[in-house]
């Protein structure tokens, strides 16, 4: 049955950078390809994200090439000042030492595979254009879907708000090639409080969707057909 189409595609080569939406690209085992490829871990293991520093959302990451399976696209990095660093760079090195304030370790996997943790949960987090109405009524204020971290936003044919939360344990094609398993809720943190154009917290939002959406918003699927996807793919539910 078609459901819908595939209306964003925004992948994170940096956890807790904001990313990059793009036209296409290939779903891995792990989800979208590079997705949290790239990331700080303090000098305890641990991965540094926008929880103990808000102002990372405001550094966006993007890949300057086309995709590879032997190694990433050289990558790039807006910081809030406009100037763009390439990763690994002396005057990125400098940069990220002024934001994290920290010891840290810049960590890199590999295209063919991302470990959880770096991709938290399941492999992909979806949402549909439905839903965002929806929150945006409950909220009063305009939702910029950049806060949800989401991979796939969903124009759906049935504009019924969380209708995709009706939808676990089934599965969803996308396209001609990939396939998804429908797995669960996403339960939303702080991390949704920080705006990412200045990151300033506001808990209103949270506030909302813990009183209104029992703190769910979004779904999290698991890979079991990996392919390209593209803006404008249908999407099914299978039977």
């Amino acid at each position: 049955m078609l459901v819908g189409s595939i209306q964003e595609i925004t992948r994170y080569p940096v956890k807790s950078f904001t990313g990059e939406q793009v036209q296409k690209t290939q779903v891995m085992d792990y989800g979208v390809y590079g997705d949290r490829s790239h990331a700080f871990k303090d000098k305890q293991g641990k991965f540094i994200t926008i929880t103990q520093v808000p102002e990372m959302v405001r550094y966006q990451a993007f890949f300057s090439g086309p995709e590879a399976l032997n190694a990433y696209p050289e990558l790039k990095v807006k910081a809030p000042n406009g100037k763009v660093l390439t990763w690994g760079e002396s005057a990125f090195r400098e940069e990220m030492d002024q934001l994290l304030k920290r010891e840290a370790e810049a960590v890199v996997y590999p295209p063919s595979h991302i470990p959880f943790g770096a991709i938290e949960e399941e492999n992909i987090l979806l949402v549909s254009d439905a839903s965002i109405g929806e929150l945006t009524r409950l909220w009063g204020n305009e939702v910029d879907g950049r806060r949800f971290r989401h991979n796939l936003v969903l124009s759906l044919v049935n504009k019924t708000p969380f209708l995709e939360e009706s939808w676990f344990g089934s599965r969803i094609v996308i396209g001609d090639e990939v396939e998804l398993e429908i797995k669960r809720h996403c339960e939303r943190c702080m991390i949704i409080t920080i705006d990412p154009n200045d990151s300033h917290r506001d808990p209103s939002l949270l506030k909302t969707v813990v009183k209104e959406r029992n703190n769910h918003f979004g779904v999290y699927a698991s890979v079991l057909r990996t392919g390209e996807i593209r803006l404008g793919d249908s999407v099914f539910l299978k039977d």
